[in-house]
């Protein structure tokens, strides 16, 4: 009995890396990777003109790269760039096999559909955290070029990228859920994206613990005393242990849902 579970793990796991490195390959060549790489450098830009005008302002307090990188770009990345990235990976990992009318060809393949869709999420959430990834520490490096040998700003870099990292994750999830049985996920996706999140985060007390958001902005750096932050406005943050186990909770159990549906729901393919 213990054997055949062995085999069962076994191959469970070699399923789930064949279709995580084939889904990987693929979504690195494909024209929608190579848009949302340009679209992840946005950031890059503004951090340039921010650049620009430190050069060539007139003023006599020019805008601190750190406060510029800490605000504004990641103001670009947590509520809109890792939502969007997310959106359009996450929901494409189940609803991309039934439009693309490849399913037929997974279930006559010995591969579990629950490896499938854990596979393709690996794929497709590594691959935006790699986009975020060059364009955050391009972007940190443009505002910071005059302090690069600063050790202890990279340290502020790496903990954004994290929080990043972690907001790809479960957004990833939530959207693979959802295109796991919606045939408009992209829509609801949407509403929920900058809708739900974009305001519930502000509401006072436990309200805002309603949003992935609230999670990721409690790890970030508190905002010296006298600046104003946009990240961190009106935020009551939750202990970073608890944010922690929340965020990978709420992933387990989305990714979780998405495998079961994946695995039970009859698609129609004439659709």
């Amino acid at each position: 009995m213990k054997s055949v579970t062995k085999q069962g793990r076994r191959h469970f796991l070699s399923s789930l890396v064949r279709v995580c490195s084939f889904a990987f390959f693929l979504s690195r060549k494909s024209k929608r990777t190579k848009f949302f790489l340009l679209f992840s450098f946005l950031p890059a830009a503004v951090a340039l003109i921010i650049r620009f005008h430190q050069v060539f302002s007139e003023e006599k307090r020019a805008l601190e790269g750190t406060y510029a990188f800490s605000n504004i770009i990641m103001l670009f990345y947590l509520q809109f760039i890792i939502l969007v990235l997310a959106l359009f990976f996450g929901t494409s990992v189940c609803s991309e096999e039934v439009e693309g009318k490849t399913l037929p060809y997974l279930i006559t393949r010995p591969i579990p559909k629950s490896a499938v869709v854990i596979g393709k999420y690996a794929a497709y959430t590594a691959v935006p955290i790699g986009m975020v990834a060059l364009g955050l520490f391009l972007s940190f490096a443009i505002l910071n070029i005059d302090r690069l040998l600063s050790i202890p700003l990279y340290k502020i870099c790496f903990q954004y990228l994290g929080v990043l990292t972690l907001g790809l994750i479960s957004y990833s999830a939530f959207f693979t859920f959802l295109g796991s049985f919606l045939k408009r996920s992209i829509f609801v996706g949407l509403l929920f994206s900058f809708g739900w999140e974009n305001v519930i985060q502000y509401f006072p007390g436990s309200t805002q613990r309603f949003a992935i958001v609230h999670y990721l902005k409690s790890f970030l750096p508190s905002s010296p005393s006298g600046r104003f932050s946009f990240l961190t406005f009106r935020l009551e943050p939750t202990r970073p242990e608890i944010a922690l186990l929340a965020l990978g909770l709420m992933t387990a159990v989305f990714l979780g849902l998405a495998c079961l549906l994946f695995s039970l729901k009859e698609y129609n393919l004439e659709d």
